[in-house]
């Protein structure tokens, strides 16, 4: 699109955007440095990590605070392997079902029609205000009552309500998924679930892959499962485990290593996974805030 003479969004670099771009490049390096310690952090030796001043780069990287990590749980009760495992499968368990229920809910309160549509839609507006300590006991009392505390669903369940990720889908099939389409698909015979499955669902990729980013990282990162719903330790998650890996040690000097070790570990798949997806991300974002 071209307007006196500017070209929005061309297709390749064009001389009179020098000035964007550097800005954009010294930007991106100011926010990538913390990203950039994380990694420095977890291979420096001892006498790095307490050096003073403190070094941002490491000079001599070494493995060391991640084979310490490994010997940790290796001599615990229950090896760190259980606590990934136990990780992964809620994780996926959390994204799959956030995905679908996001769809559904965002498809209904968009397309169709029903008493009291608005009504819902406004409740999860205003339940984004809402932080999750604020319905801790709640929570703990639903899941006392359906029978699966102390069990991997009390990782699962209590993270399903996502009011950001149904915001997300129903903004983007406000602007993304036409009326007409749906209406010839109506008269061509499709019912609700195949205009769902077939129509709606592929116009709204972006929105759902972010909705899966947001998932994953609610849940890959949670520790309240383990610290309030859950009492076996064999149940316990990944998050918590290194949690408590650091403040059981109760020395700052042994812990700073490990530390540093857990916190990449725990990192790495949210930075791969948004490196993945980011352009989805942006699509949705751009979308949703259309209307």
């Amino acid at each position: 699109m071209a307007r006196s003479g500017i070209t929005f969004n061309p297709d390749r670099f064009r001389k009179d955007q020098w000035k964007f771009h550097t800005f954009l490049i010294t930007f991106s390096i100011f926010m990538g440095l913390p990203i950039v310690f994380i990694f420095n952090h977890a291979f420096k030796p001892f006498t790095e990590l307490f050096a003073y001043p403190p070094k941002f780069f490491v000079k001599n990287p070494t493995i060391d605070n991640f084979a310490r990590l490994i010997t940790y749980s290796s001599e615990s009760g229950i090896p760190i392997s259980r606590y990934i495992f136990n990780s992964v499968i809620t994780t996926a368990a959390v994204i799959v079902a956030s995905v679908l229920l996001s769809s559904l809910a965002a498809f209904a309160l968009s397309k169709l029609e029903f008493k009291g549509k608005h009504t819902l839609n406004k409740i999860n507006q205003f339940s984004l205000m809402f932080v999750p300590i604020a319905v801790m006991i709640p929570r703990f009392l639903v899941l006392i009552n359906v029978g699966i505390y102390n069990t991997l669903f009390a990782h699962i369940i209590p993270l399903l309500a996502m009011p950001v990720g149904l915001f997300l889908v129903k903004q983007f099939m406000d602007t993304s998924v036409p009326n007409e389409l749906l209406e010839a698909a109506k008269i061509d015979g499709a019912g609700n679930w195949r205009i769902y499955w077939s129509i709606a669902l592929p116009l709204v990729k972006p929105a759902l892959v972010t909705v899966a980013i947001l998932a994953f990282q609610i849940s890959w990162a949670s520790t309240d499962g383990s610290n309030y719903f859950v009492d076996r330790e064999a149940l316990r998650t990944l998050p918590f485990y290194m949690n408590t890996v650091i403040s059981q040690q109760g020395n700052i000097v042994v812990t700073a290593g490990i530390g540093a070790a857990a916190q990449l570990i725990m990192f790495i798949p949210n930075l791969i996974i948004f490196i993945i997806m980011q352009n989805k991300v942006m699509a949705s974002m751009a979308h949703s805030g259309i209307k």
